[in-house]
């Protein structure tokens, strides 16, 4: 799914710095200059060694950096990969839909306590699960209940 994606320089800093600290491979990095976050997308099965033990290689990211970093772990699944995106939110289901001009779309529901970290400060989980639903997998708009 990541084959149309084009990295800038800076991006790939990024991912080189973050495989070299963790050992971990990166499939995809979005620099979020407006929350001030580095977000990494990790081949499956990865997600225990690239944040490393007690969160060593996050802590020593965001030391060398100076901003802050969020790892998700991929999925060829949309419904996985938008749990992994999620946690540590507890996700009760994930339903996607084709509506009928074609458009997809997906309604995540969490549980209750949960939907404050669903969401994020000002919203901003949600638009990054927005915007990684649309890159990956099409999903044009993703509402969380």
């Amino acid at each position: 799914m990541t084959s149309g994606i084009k990295f800038t320089s800076t991006e790939m800093r990024y991912i080189a710095l973050f495989e070299s600290v963790s050992n971990a491979s990166a499939k995809d990095c979005i620099i979020d200059e407006e929350q001030g976050r580095v977000i990494f997308i990790i081949s499956e099965g990865q997600i225990g060694v690239a944040i490393g033990r007690g969160g060593r290689n996050i802590h020593t990211l965001e030391r060398m950096t100076g901003k802050k970093h969020e790892i998700i772990e991929y999925s060829e699944d949309p419904v996985k990969f938008i749990k992994n995106a999620l946690k540590p939110a507890t996700v009760k289901e994930v339903r996607v839909t084709e509506r009928p001009d074609g458009k997809k779309m997906a309604v995540v529901a969490v549980n209750p306590k949960d939907k404050g970290v669903a969401i994020g400060k000002n919203g901003k989980n949600a638009e990054r699960l927005r915007f990684l639903a649309k890159r990956y997998f099409q999903i044009e708009n993703v509402s969380i209940t």
